[in-house]
């Protein structure tokens, strides 16, 4: 039997990396295009990016992987009767089955760190390269466009010479809807990513807003926050979708904090109101801005007391893969392991996937525990255990 069981193994562990190598050079080049198209990014940045991107094509192939790699071996062990001449033995056909699932239990944890990896280090690297490229992505988009534009922020100009831009006209959106005009005869940009600004240095320069007009003769110089014109790339507070596993804990610790602290200074407001009979005040906007924020800061708790039971169920769908994946293939008996794949893989992506996006977004609205994040998951497994049964029993 241990003939068998590095036989297996061997197999698996053969084609889920050679499997895993080819989706991941797949999805990788697909989201470096995607990220180079979105952010007009060049070869320098781009090489840049090409580490932070790995954990995330790694956290979408490796899952796949696993699957097809489970339905080719045992596809072709099943089409070859190596299955029923194991039978034929004696021997139970979990002989041949289990290597396979111990294999997908263990990684199952590398596709949690990966997970892991992808979401916190991999996404803020991400962002940290668009914002250190953002000068070099704004001149080539001026050089080549003679405009170039962002979240809230846009500027055409006549040409470009050296450093600085001609005629340039710059546009600026603020969160309430107002557009800033600028125009000058000349400016420079500049970005400095470690205090996270947006310099301009505009010559001769006038603007108007809200039917103002103002004149600014000779040199004047702006500063931004990047978060200003970039919106969530330049972004430096994490969401809850991208902090680390190991910071979630002390993460929600400040979460807490923050909702006690809008409570008390709601009931202050409202006691004083009360006290003062001033009951106007608790109809006013403010009081509608405190409420929206503790609304809002009660759903980043959620999304907290989410996340490591949405990350530990995406890494432990590869168990979950396995176990439908290498019946499935031995059930079939043809070996056509694109069949066997898609036998699993069309109902693991319209009742899987739905099922865990759907269970997601209900726990981060606090409509359900975080817990049931795992449903899906568990319709896997009795799924695969119930396939199990029936290739142990004929």
């Amino acid at each position: 039997m241990r003939i068998l069981t590095r036989y297996i193994l061997l197999e698996m562990l053969t084609v889920f990396l050679v499997t895993t190598g080819s989706l991941t050079v797949f999805i990788f080049l697909g989201l470096i295009g995607k990220a180079a198209v979105d952010n007009g990014l060049g070869l320098g940045p781009i090489l840049r990016l090409l580490p932070y991107m790995l954990p995330q094509a790694m956290q979408f192939s490796v899952p796949g992987a696993l699957l097809l790699a489970t339905t080719v071996v045992y596809g072709r062990v099943s089409s070859s009767n190596e299955i029923v001449a194991v039978k034929s033995l004696g021997i139970s056909p979990m002989v041949m089955l289990w290597p396979t699932l111990i294999m997908a239990f263990v990684v199952s944890f590398g596709a949690v760190a990966l997970n892991d990896l992808a979401v916190s280090w991999g996404t803020d690297g991400v962002k940290r390269v668009v914002v250190e490229s953002f000068e070099e992505i704004a001149y080539g988009r001026l050089r080549t466009q003679k405009s170039f534009s962002a979240d809230a922020f846009n500027v055409n100009v006549k040409q470009v010479v050296g450093k600085r831009l001609i005629g340039p006209v710059f546009s600026f959106n603020s969160s309430g809807g107002e557009t800033s005009v600028v125009r000058a005869d000349a400016a420079e940009i500049n970005v400095d990513p470690d205090l996270g600004t947006f310099n301009i240095k505009l010559f001769n320069a006038n603007g108007g807003m809200k039917g103002w007009t103002i004149t600014h003769p000779g040199e004047f110089e702006q500063s931004f926050p990047m978060s200003q014109l970039l919106g969530d790339s330049a972004n430096s507070t994490r969401k809850p979708a991208e902090t680390p596993l190991h910071a979630i804990k002390l993460a929600k610790v400040e979460q807490r904090k923050q909702i006690d602290w809008i409570k008390h200074e709601m009931a202050a407001a409202t006691s004083m109101a009360l006290l003062l009979g001033r009951f106007d005040e608790l109809a006013q906007d403010q009081w509608k801005t405190r409420e929206g924020n503790l609304t809002w800061s009660s759903r980043e708790l959620h999304k907290l007391n989410v996340e490591p039971y949405r990350r530990w169920a995406n890494g432990f769908s590869c168990l979950g893969f396995a176990l439908i994946g290498a019946p499935m293939a031995v059930r079939r008996r043809h070996g056509e392991f694109w069949g066997s794949f898609f036998a699993c893989f069309l109902p693991i992506l319209l009742v899987y996937y739905p099922m865990l996006v759907g269970c997601v977004d209900q726990a981060k609205d606090g409509n359900i525990p975080p817990q049931a994040v795992w449903i899906g998951n568990f319709v896997l497994a009795a799924w695969g255990v119930w396939l199990l049964r029936r290739v142990i029993r004929f």
